[in-house]
């Protein structure tokens, strides 16, 4: 047997300049120069496994010239989205409900770190690294970023209980095919050679004229446009009204997109889910919206989910993200001279990802000021859930 101290040098120097494949080779060669017990030797020496050793004595011996790769075909560990075709989701399942920040940044971010969700990934059999997390979120188009302080007034305790209740209980609508829109209305726009924000291109030196001063008693009108957006079919409905941003109006154009779009794409539809704001003309304390809705349910024959968003939180709604962000670039630096050109501009936005958008406009008066009184909200067919049942509840038809 030859000296142990000259396979040790040998080892320990070309195992730093050898590929895999090499490597493997060079260590069988060793251990068959040094006979019976010679894949112990080298194992113990190199630190490799004998099954390693023993393919390479075994490519050896089946000859050389057809393996010109350092690994066979299909070698090596598998992608972790190979493995786990389902990962991605996953791991968006995870950050959905907790995402932070300016919802119409072209980025958007979580507050859970890559640890801690490969951590949480790990809990259900996933056999990932906080590297393979932080590879899926960028493709994701999440990024980590630092915190930015934003204007939310009072924070409820429940504020978060509340995301979450709101996630749940859309995933819960989604697999089961109903309906889920979010709704809100617009920022109200004048009507007239009024200045909008925004650039457009045109000839150089010649921008669009526009009054230097925004006086309501200059305009024509002032259009309302109230939203509905249909969260799964990625499709948006604008009601523009001339009139009072009311309950009425809102629950009017929500029976607009139902009648117009919603019956269609859901002929089986027993249940709708609203999400809305706190406030404004959809508010949780607003007993006119309730009494409208529990006219829409009658006409309709559909029970009517509604959650409201915690106060100061508006900007999470997902209408405001998914329609209007879109709305207000496609009519950036357009003048609003007209009712048509306002139906126009927002009828014909659409975006990469398949939004189209509906619109149609509501010349009907909405008067303001309507009370409701404690009989009349008595006589609704409201069950209030268990959790807040001040932002949650369903509004059925009556028989």
């Amino acid at each position: 047997m030859q000296s142990l101290s000259g396979v040790v040098e040998r080892i320990d120097v070309m195992s730093k300049i050898l590929n895999e494949r090499q490597k493997r080779l060079m260590l069988a060669i060793e251990a068959k120069t040094l006979g019976f017990g010679g894949i112990k030797i080298v194992s113990e020496i190199s630190g490799v496994a004998k099954t390693t050793i023993i393919a390479g004595i075994k490519e050896l011996s089946n000859g050389l010239s057809s393996l010109n790769k350092v690994r066979k075909k299909g070698g090596g560990r598998k992608k972790k989205d190979v493995l786990y075709p389902e990962l991605r989701q996953k791991i968006l399942d995870l950050v959905e409900s907790t995402t932070r920040g300016d919802p119409e940044s072209a980025l958007k971010w979580c507050s859970k770190s890559v640890r801690k969700i490969a951590a949480e990934l790990q809990k259900n059999g996933y056999d990932v690294s906080h590297v393979v997390v932080a590879k899926e979120l960028k493709s994701l188009d999440y990024s980590l970023q630092a915190n930015k302080k934003t204007h939310e007034g009072s924070k409820n305790p429940d504020r978060n209980a509340q995301f979450e209740h709101i996630h749940e209980k859309v995933k819960a609508f989604i697999r089961s095919g109903q309906p889920v829109i979010s709704v809100d209305t617009k920022k109200k726009e004048l009507i007239g050679n009024f200045k909008n924000n925004g650039k457009e291109y045109a000839p150089k030196g010649s921008p669009l004229e526009v009054n230097a001063y925004d006086f309501m008693s200059d305009a024509l009108y002032r259009a309302v446009p109230y939203g509905i957006y249909d969260i799964v079919k990625n499709e948006g409905w604008v009601n523009v009204g001339i009139s009072n941003d009311t309950a009425s109006f809102a629950v009017e154009s929500i029976r607009r997109w139902w009648n117009g779009l919603g019956k269609t794409s859901y002929p089986g539809a027993t249940q709708l889910m609203i999400t809305a704001d706190c406030g404004g003309s959809n508010g949780s304390r607003v007993r006119l919206f309730k009494r409208e809705l529990q006219q829409l349910a009658n006409e309709t024959g559909l029970s009517i989910s509604v959650c409201h968003f915690p106060p100061g939180t508006s900007k999470w709604n997902k209408i405001e993200h998914r329609l209007f962000s879109f709305i207000s670039k496609n009519w950036r630096g357009q003048p609003l001279h007209d009712l048509v050109t306002v139906v126009n501009l927002i009828g014909n936005t659409r975006t990469n990802a398949g939004l189209k958008v509906c619109c149609e406009l509501d010349e009907n008066i909405y008067e303001k000021g309507i009370v409701i009184s404690d009989q009349e909200m008595q006589n609704l067919n409201l069950v209030r859930d268990q959790f807040h049942g001040d932002w949650n509840y369903i509004i059925s038809p009556q028989k």
